[in-house]
């Protein structure tokens, strides 16, 4: 009875996690039809993705400063933040696409993601029996499934963007009355809190420095790959004068993000099998060598187009849950909340540097320049890794496994 009931308990905390994760990218999903509607440039279509990532790293920020997650009730505090984020999106439909106003509800949104995905992390670890590797990796999955979600509503409701807004909206709202019915495994544990005079002792600690290194370089590429996959591939199925490339890759973009949550699962199977920096290593020079080359595919046969981006799909988020748990082994334990904090707000504000930077390269240099440049992220961050390998403190990653 006791293993049906975290069996129900976890996958409702899953789907509730897709549901609402779904506004990250709700926005981002329909770009290309703004941008052909409303003549958006460069810069206001990377705020479309950038705003709400800043507004995450607020959003967490704060939380872990004032301690939030310890203060209200976790299912509580995920159904108003899922609530609020919902609200927010839909209220895009009330203002100029092209104006500021919409910016700041994007904003907005990003905020009450750190109430949403950490929350989750929270309520899930209640049941964690000896498998919080598996469970994080099942979170991980759920954050990617949920943010490829919105390229299906775009599909399945093709004949205006605002449903596509309405249609994420809805299922955020879905998930905030659901998650309240959801068991929790046990009294969630206290979060470790930010202390920010610890940041100067975090950065000190050579190894778990060199940890936060190949986070940053796997940051500098997520994102910006999730924010443009999909305006790459619609520029290319146009190309090819295919009827419905909106369709086609909407579709594709789907696929492609929504793979990554089996990457991820896999990267948390074997990662605790055969090591953490062998994942995380075989994992970026893979999506490195994708992002390297994949924009030399778009007038590519479709079959081989699709398969290099399936394959970047999945390394580009098999190593992410990677990085946090070598945090947590290799930080002291009364610093751990301080350095993950540290490591998401930084890894995330790098993540804004390269979805901006991604259109004006692309401008100049084309597709391939653009995703070329994503290759430097995972470059740097196998280098940190490797170096972190070799250290002796590597031995408290994975139970000795490095």
């Amino acid at each position: 009875m006791a293993r049906t009931g975290k069996s129900f308990a976890v996958s409702m905390i899953t789907v509730c996690q897709l549901m609402a994760l779904a506004l990250w990218f709700s926005a981002t999903a329909v770009l290309p039809q703004l941008r052909a509607e409303f003549d958006l440039g460069a810069v206001q279509s990377s705020l479309f993705t950038s705003s709400v990532v800043l507004g995450f790293v607020l959003g967490t920020v704060t939380s872990a400063v004032f301690g939030l997650a310890d203060r209200i009730e976790p299912r509580r505090f995920w159904a108003v933040s899922a609530i609020i984020a919902a609200t927010a999106n839909i209220l895009i439909l009330t203002v100029p696409v092209d104006g500021v106003l919409v910016i700041v509800l994007r904003l907005v949104t990003g905020v009450c993601m750190a109430g949403i995905y950490p929350i989750g992390m929270k309520m899930v670890a209640t049941w964690a029996r000896g498998d919080t590797g598996f469970l994080v990796g099942l979170l991980v999955g759920a954050l990617t499934m949920g943010s490829a979600l919105p390229h299906l509503f775009s599909v399945a409701v093709p004949l205006d963007w605002r449903l596509v807004i309405v249609a994420a909206s809805v299922s955020a709202y879905v998930a905030g009355i659901a998650v309240l019915f959801v068991q929790l495994g046990g009294t969630p544990g206290k979060s470790p809190r930010f202390d920010p005079r610890m940041v100067g002792q975090i950065w000190a600690n050579k190894p778990l420095r060199h940890a936060c290194y190949g986070y940053f370089g796997h940051m500098w590429e997520l994102y910006a790959m999730w924010g443009w996959i999909g305006l790459f591939l619609y520029g290319s199925f146009s190309d090819r004068l295919i009827e419905n490339p909106g369709v086609w890759s909407a579709l594709s973009t789907f696929a492609i993000v929504g793979v990554g949550a089996f990457g991820s699962l896999a990267g948390g199977y074997f990662a605790d099998r055969i090591g953490r920096t062998t994942v995380t290593i075989a994992a970026m020079i893979v999506s490195g060598a994708c992002a390297l080359v994949v924009g030399t595919f778009g007038s590519a046969p479709f079959a081989i187009l699709l398969a290099v981006c399936i394959i970047w799909g999945i390394s580009v988020v098999a190593d992410s849950a990677q990085f946090s748990s070598c945090v947590i082994e290799l930080a002291d334990p009364h610093q751990v909340g301080t350095a993950l904090t540290l490591q998401n707000a930084i890894g995330f504000l790098i993540a804004l540097v390269s979805i901006h930077l991604v259109p004006v390269v692309a401008d100049h240099f084309g597709w391939w320049g653009a995703f070329a440049m994503l290759s430097i992220g995972p470059v740097l961050g196998t280098i940190a890794m490797v170096r972190l390998r070799q250290m002796p403190e590597a031995i408290r990653l994975a139970g000795g496994k490095r």
